[in-house]
């Protein structure tokens, strides 16, 4: 019996020199086929329990997803080609595999049998397992997982997150690769907008000096906004209202209160009454005829003294208690 002890305790060395040595050897192969693939590996059933049984001196990154469209896992098709640039920048930055990684992409159409037994009814799912031998062991099996429910599809947050879960590895720096395509399609931007302009300017310029132009745009915003334009888009007021009796209520009592027609009116009374207000100071004093002046003065006075009547009558409906009215309204 001594002696039976004395020989197990021989071997033990042995045992776990071939232990280590196959775990070793697991690493080596696998990472020279991600090496040469420069991306992650595309795993099966077999290959990921191979990749994450004990004995493990390695650690393994594990993205399981769903990319076949009847399944339609948007998140997944937008982060796999984020994924395999993290895989290929690691990999590159890390040939002689020092920091003992591997990355690997397990689809669901190849993964059902780990599906099922890791009981997961979404995706995309990230697993980190940490090596379970050697200077940087975790002395249990389970693997870290990263949570995508809150939208991420970018591969820095993951770089981040595998530095920080593998602190005493190497890690190389993500740099995302310079789009020359999106630069190529701003600058031909860029140049057709200075084109055109340089083009159109003859044309476009009077246009855009026409002080006329500017002053009816500066016109309808202030009478847009002075009516209640705004408060119709914030408080999504209804456009017109019954009144109770069969009828159509166009406008609605009380200052906290409007209708989207009311607004339209009140617009147009506002047009109306600067319309006038700028025929008669402006237009008027330039007609030479006295007569003719003289009936455009009645005229364009009649409309101010009938439209700023109609105004009153309007602000009576909003406040009840208002004590002034004009004729004729």
């Amino acid at each position: 019996m001594k002696l039976l002890t004395i020989l197990t305790a021989s071997l033990l060395p042995f045992t776990a020199l071939a232990v280590k040595k196959s775990s070793g050897d697991r690493f080596q192969q696998h990472f020279a086929k991600q090496l040469s693939n420069a991306g992650p590996l595309k795993l099966d059933d077999k290959l990921y329990g191979d990749l994450t049984k004990t004995p493990r001196d390695y650690s393994v990154a594990v993205l399981l997803t769903a990319l076949e469209a009847r399944f339609g896992c948007q998140l997944c098709n937008e982060f796999q080609p984020e994924w395999e640039l993290l895989a290929k920048q690691w990999t590159r930055g890390d040939r002689n595999g020092e920091g003992r990684l591997l990355f690997g992409t397990l689809d669901f159409m190849d993964g059902k049998g780990t599906f099922q037994a890791l009981q997961l009814q979404t995706a995309p799912v990230l697993l980190l397992f940490p090596p379970t031998t050697g200077p940087n062991a975790k002395p249990d099996n389970v693997p870290q997982r990263f949570d995508f429910s809150s939208g991420i599809n970018k591969a820095e947050p993951i770089h981040s997150w595998l530095v920080r879960q593998l602190p005493d590895i190497p890690h190389p720096a993500f740099v995302r690769p310079i789009n020359y395509l999106m630069i190529g399609i701003g600058i031909t931007a860029v140049l057709g907008v200075i084109t055109f302009f340089t083009v159109a300017a003859p044309y476009v310029l009077p246009i855009i000096q026409n002080r006329n132009l500017w002053a009816a745009i500066s016109l309808i915003a202030v009478l847009l906004f002075t009516s209640g334009h705004m408060f119709n888009h914030i408080r999504k007021v209804p456009y017109v209202a019954q009144d109770g009796r069969g009828d159509v209520s166009y406008f609605a009592g009380g200052f906290q209160n409007q209708f989207g027609l009311e607004t339209q009116i009140v617009a147009a009374m506002y047009g109306v009454l600067a319309f006038a207000t700028i025929s008669l100071a402006l237009k008027v004093p330039r007609i030479a005829n006295p007569q003719t002046q003289q009936i455009a003065v009645v005229v364009w006075g009649g409309v101010i003294l009938g439209m700023y009547s109609f105004l009153l009558s309007v602000f009576r409906v909003k406040n009840g208690g208002y004590p002034f009215w004009l004729p004729p309204f």
